[in-house]
């Protein structure tokens, strides 16, 4: 199982929300290519880089995810969300060296949208979800799809990253049930997000079938464990 340790840009910044809740802001004052440097050297196989700005709509870090594309692409792969809702975005990620993007609100709006930008550079499905139910806009809107109906929707995505907004930066645990209820409905790999606290409940997911990977973030930035722990971990 694939490690994902998450690097979350605003201005610049490497930050983490609570919940998705830019009130709920935890700045890290670190320089973003130093941690993916970091996180590299540690075994990581890929980064997980969250543009929130472009997300909100506000200007976007893409000179940021160049450079440590540039830097570091020869050694890892990089999957990029935020803001991707256009083929012209995505095209402008896939020449900045970016593997994989991460379309979440414009995939659930236009899931046909997910098929053109699929021609460009692989496309994982963003599924941010409270109680099954895919929310969009900033985890502001519901949008009546289910996630049993979203794995069914995006024959073109090469993976699903399938969020728990409840437990996203909280540190209460992943939704190891649900994961693996939902991982028993698709055959395109899943990748499991939010909640991550400790490497118990690394080996927990590891041992969950149809698991591709797992996007970890605060747990790693207030010491729980390291990214190397964690590869380990996933390996084991």
């Amino acid at each position: 199982m694939e490690l994902y340790p998450a690097i979350d840009l605003r201005g610049g910044r490497v930050v983490r929300l609570e919940q998705g809740d830019f009130e709920r802001e935890r700045d890290y004052g670190t320089d973003p290519l130093e941690v993916a440097r970091r996180f590299t050297a540690d075994g990581a196989t890929w980064l997980h880089i969250v543009d929130l700005d472009a997300a909100k709509g506000d200007g976007n870090n893409r000179n940021v995810v160049r450079g440590i594309a540039k830097e570091l692409g020869d050694r890892i792969r990089i999957q990029t969300g935020g803001g991707v809702r256009s083929v012209e975005d995505a095209q402008q990620l896939a020449d900045a060296g970016v593997s994989r993007v991460v379309m979440g609100s414009a995939a659930v709006r236009e899931p046909q949208l997910v098929d053109a930008v699929a021609h460009i550079v692989d496309v994982a499905v963003g599924l941010d979800h409270r109680n099954g139910e895919v929310a969009t806009d900033g985890w502001l809107q519901g949008s009546t799809l289910t996630l049993t109906d979203a794995v069914i929707r995006y024959p073109a995505a090469s993976a699903f990253v399938i969020t728990d907004i409840s437990r996203d930066g909280m540190l209460a645990g992943p939704d190891v049930d649900g994961l693996r209820n939902i991982a028993t409905l698709t055959t395109t790999p899943v990748i499991a997000s939010g909640g991550v606290a400790e490497l118990g409940d690394l080996r927990e997911l590891r041992d969950v079938r149809g698991l591709a990977g797992v996007i970890v973030g605060k747990a790693i930035y207030e010491g729980r464990f390291s990214v190397r722990d964690a590869v380990r971990a996933l390996q084991a």
